[in-house]
C-alpha cells in the first residue's frame, strides 16, 4: 500500500495579508454614505479614486497613488454630475480615463491631466444619456477598446461606443431591456481566449437556466427580443474577455446563458440565493455567493455546462453583509470580503474534488465598506505582491492598502508565481468587437525592465493624443532627457536593422511605473531597483558622451591635418 501525504502541496499555502502602515495610508477621506452594494473605489496604477460624500450634487476623488498621508480636506474632486455618484471605473486601457455614472440618469467620461486633478472638473470628456432612472452600475469591456456597459434603475443594460466625435452620445449601439427590476451589481473578470465565456443572468425565485453561447457577439445578437432571454431582474453584469460580452445576476436568483436554441434547460435549486456571481477564469466554472434558506451567508461552485446542482456548497456565517468575491486568474486565488467585516478569507480553486481548498483569513478591527484592487501590472513584485487591496474605512475617513504576499527568501523576480498576465492594450478596437470579432487579452510579463505599453495611445479619436501632448509639455523638465532617449532608440534601431514603428511607439515602463512620474523610493527592495536602474540609465549617456567624444576628437584631427596641409600646398 502506497503511502500519501495528507497535506496539499500549494505555493499559496503561507500568503498572509500585510496592511500598509500610517504614513502609506490615505486619512481624512470623506467616504460616501451610501448604501448601494458597490465597491466605491477604483484603483490603477497610477491614480486612485474614490466617491466621496457632498451636498449638492455628486462628487469624487482622484488622488496619485503616491499621495498618501492626510488629504487636504479642500482637495479638488470631479463634480459634474447633478446626483450622487453611485460608480466610478478606470478604463483598463488607458490610465488617464474614468467613467462615473449617477442619481442624474448619465454616464459621464473623464479625462485626468497627467498631473493629477489640481481643481475642480465639471466638464466631462463624454457624457452618455440613454437611461431614465438612476445609472448605479458601469463596467468597461475587458479586450474591446472604448466599449462601455451601464444598467440603471430602469432595468436596462445599455452598451456604448465612446468611438465618436459627439460629445454628448444619446444612443446606445444596443440596450438590454429583458429584465424587470433592478440591476444592482456589476463585476467583470478575465479570462484567456481558448473557450468563449457565455453571458449569464440569473433570478432570484432559486431557480436556474442554462443556455449555451454561440458567436462572438452573444450579448448583442442573443439579447434581442426573440433571443428567449427570460425576463428577469438582473443583479449584475460581467463582461467576459472572450466571446459574449457580459452575464448579468438578477435579483430573484439563478443564472442563464443564452444559446440558439429555442428552449433553455432549466434547473432547481432551491438551498442557495446568490447575490453575486463570477466566472473563474478558464475553469469552466462559476462562483456565486448569496444566502442560504436559513439566512446564513453561503458559497457555491457551478459547473458552467450543467447548473442543476452545484458543485460545492458551504455556508460561512450567520452575518448580513454582502460577500464581495474577487478572482485572480493568474493565481486561481479568490478572496472574500464581507460588507461590513473587518476579516477577509482567501481560498484557491482548483479543477479538481474539492474543488475549493481553504487557505487562511486575514484579520481586523476595522470594518470594510467596500475594497479597490489593484491591476497586476501595478503590484510590487519585488516584495512578492500577488494582490492588493484599498480598504474603505468609513468608521476613520481611511482608506487602507492591504497587500496579499508570498513568503519568499530570494528577493529576486519569481517567475511562477508572475505569469503573463492581461496587459494595459486592447485587443482589438470598438468597431472590430462591434462587427462579430473576437480576441482573448495581449499578454504582458511582470518582470522588471520588461518593456509594456504605456497607457493605450492610438484612441485616435481625441482622447489618447490629446493626453499624450498635455503629458509631454506638463513635464517641461523631462524634454531633454526625453530627447536623448529618442536618439538612442533610433540609433539601436539602426544598428539592428530597424525596428517597427509599433516598438519605437513604446515607452520604457516597468511595472507600469514611468520613470519621470515615480515617487521616491520607501523600502529598501525599491532603492535598490531605483539605483540600478539609474545606474543603467547613466551608463547609456556616458556611452552617449564617449561617442561624441570621439567623433570630436576625430573632427579636431582632420581640421589640423588640413590646416597642416595648406602651407605646403602654398610653397609648391
Amino acid at each position: 500500500m502506497t503511502w500519501r501525504p495528507q497535506y496539499r502541496s500549494s505555493k499559496f499555502r503561507h500568503v498572509f495579508g500585510k496592511p500598509a502602515v500610517k504614513d502609506s495610508c490615505y486619512d481624512g477621506v470623506p467616504i460616501t454614505r451610501s448604501v448601494q452594494d458597490n465597491n466605491f473605489c477604483a484603483v490603477n496604477p497610477r491614480f486612485l479614486a474614490v466617491i466621496t460624500e457632498c451636498a449638492g450634487g455628486g462628487a469624487f476623488l482622484v488622488l496619485s497613488v503616491h499621495h498618501t498621508g492626510k488629504v487636504d480636506p479642500h482637495q479638488p474632486r470631479i463634480s459634474g454630475h447633478r446626483g450622487n455618484v453611485l460608480d466610478v471605473k478606470w478604463n483598463p486601457f488607458n490610465d488617464y480615463c474614468i467613467a462615473s455614472c449617477s442619481e442624474d440618469t448619465t454616464v459621464k467620461v473623464w479625462e485626468i491631466p497627467p498631473h493629477g486633478v489640481l481643481k475642480n472638473l465639471t466638464v466631462p470628456w463624454k457624457e452618455l444619456q440613454g437611461h431614465s432612472r438612476r445609472v448605479g452600475l458601469i463596467e468597461w469591456h475587458p479586450t474591446a477598446n472604448n466599449i462601455l456597459f451601464s444598467t440603471a434603475y430602469d432595468y436596462k443594460v445599455m452598451i456604448w461606443n465612446l468611438d465618436c466625435p459627439e460629445q454628448v452620445i444619446k444612443n446606445p449601439v444596443r440596450t438590454i431591456s429583458h429584465h424587470t427590476d433592478v440591476v444592482l451589481l456589476c463585476l467583470s473578470t478575465r479570462t484567456a481566449a481558448s473557450s468563449p465565456p457565455p453571458a449569464r443572468t440569473g433570478r432570484s425565485n432559486h431557480r436556474a437556466a442554462l443556455r449555451k453561447p454561440t458567436a462572438a457577439q452573444a450579448l448583442i445578437q442573443q439579447h434581442r427580443p426573440n433571443s428567449h432571454l427570460r425576463p428577469e431582474q438582473a443583479d449584475s453584469i460581467t463582461p467576459q474577455t472572450f466571446g459574449s460580452p457580459a452575464m448579468t445576476r438578477t435579483h430573484i436568483s439563478p443564472l442563464s446563458l443564452p444559446s440558439p436554441a429555442k428552449f433553455p434547460h432549466e434547473a432547481n435549486c432551491k438551498t442557495h440565493k446568490a447575490s453575486k456571481v463570477l466566472f473563474l477564469g478558464n475553469l469552466k466554472m462559476l462562483f456565486t455567493s448569496g444566502t442560504s434558506r436559513w439566512n446564513d451567508r453561503q458559497f457555491a461552485l457551478w459547473d458552467q455546462d450543467d447548473l442543476s446542482v452545484p458543485l460545492l456548497e458551504e455556508n460561512l456565517d450567520g452575518s448580513s453583509g454582502v460577500l464581495f468575491p474577487f478572482y485572480d486568474p493568474d493565481t486561481h486565488m479568490l478572496y472574500l470580503a464581507g460588507k461590513g467585516d473587518g476579516n477577509m478569507r482567501y481560498y484557491e480553486i482548483g479543477s479538481e474534488k474539492p474543488y475549493i481548498h481553504y487557505l487562511t483569513e486575514y484579520r481586523s478591527h476595522q470594518p470594510q465598506k467596500g475594497m479597490g484592487v489593484m491591476p497586476k501590472r501595478g503590484l510590487d513584485v519585488s516584495s512578492c505582491e500577488v494582490f492588493r487591496f484599498y480598504k474603505l474605512v468609513t468608521t476613520k475617513s481611511l482608506i487602507e492598502p492591504l497587500s496579499m504576499i508570498v513568503p519568499r527568501r530570494s528577493e529576486s523576480y519569481q517567475d511562477d508565481i508572475y505569469p503573463m498576465t492581461a496587459g494595459n492594450r486592447p485587443a482589438l478596437s470598438a468597431e472590430e468587437w462591434l462587427s462579430g470579432i473576437d480576441k482573448g487579452p495581449v499578454l504582458m510579463s511582470l518582470k522588471p525592465g520588461s518593456q509594456i505599453a504605456e497607457s493605450y495611445s492610438e484612441m485616435g479619436k481625441g482622447l489618447g493624443n490629446t493626453l499624450d501632448t498635455r503629458r509631454s509639455h506638463s513635464r517641461p523638465g523631462m524634454l531633454q532627457l526625453a530627447y536623448i532617449q529618442d536618439k538612442l532608440e533610433t540609433k539601436e534601431g539602426k544598428e539592428d536593422g530597424g525596428n517597427t514603428e509599433e516598438e519605437r511607439s513604446w515607452t520604457p515602463v516597468s511595472n507600469g511605473e514611468d520613470y519621470g512620474l515615480c515617487s521616491p523610493p520607501k523600502t529598501e527592495n525599491e532603492l535598490r531597483l531605483k539605483f540600478h536602474k539609474q545606474q543603467e540609465e547613466i551608463r547609456r549617456l556616458r556611452e552617449l558622451l564617449n561617442q561624441r567624444d570621439v567623433r570630436v576628437t576625430q573632427l579636431e584631427l582632420e581640421m589640423k591635418n588640413m590646416k597642416n596641409s595648406q602651407p605646403h600646398q602654398g610653397s609648391l
